[in-house]
């Protein structure tokens, strides 16, 4: 199977690369970028499996996401991110991806949902697409300070550090 990884970022995507290579019968292509990922695509063609790393450069949202969709002629392209929140994966499905895999998933499924979604099987965590963001504040609550929730109140109003620093006198 050929994949097509395209991640700005050397480490993940060079880990991922050499994680995946590590199945029998799995061989990755790297890039950095969305143009450099429809380049590849182009000219190659025969990618079982395109995986676009949300935020690298070019993607502009989704809209590298149906770039890569068009020049693909029907092979499954599945989006990455660490960041993105569930409703990007649902518009990323919405815009014909096959998938999508937050960057917090456990590397030991990651050859699984691989080959899921080169088989042409649509993939998305179920936790992913659960979990409720109040339930992530709930437990961030629990382990701040009374002092570092202070100041995290405080950026979230947009205050500056001296701002806050200022409001409670340090």
């Amino acid at each position: 199977m050929k994949i097509l990884l395209a991640d700005d970022h050397d480490l993940v995507r060079d880990t991922l690369a050499a994680f995946l290579e590590m199945a029998d019968d799995i061989e990755v292509a790297t890039v950095a970028d969305l143009d450099t990922a429809c380049a590849a695509i182009a000219k190659q063609g025969d990618f079982d499996l395109v995986l676009l790393d949300y935020e690298m450069p070019g993607m502009n949202g989704l809209e590298g996401l149906r770039r890569a969709i068009e020049l693909s002629e029907g092979k499954p392209v599945a989006v990455m991110s660490g960041t993105a929140p569930k409703s990007v994966a649902q518009d990323a499905l919405g815009y014909g991806a096959i998938g999508f895999i937050p960057k917090t998933m456990g590397a030991k499924s990651l050859i699984n949902v691989v080959n899921f979604m080169a088989a042409g099987e649509v993939f998305v965590p179920i936790k992913f697409m659960t979990e409720s963001p109040v339930s992530g504040l709930r437990s961030l609550n629990k382990s701040l300070s009374a002092r570092e929730l202070d100041v995290l109140g405080g950026l979230c109003r947009g205050l500056a550090n001296k701002e806050i620093a200022r409001e409670l006198e340090l």
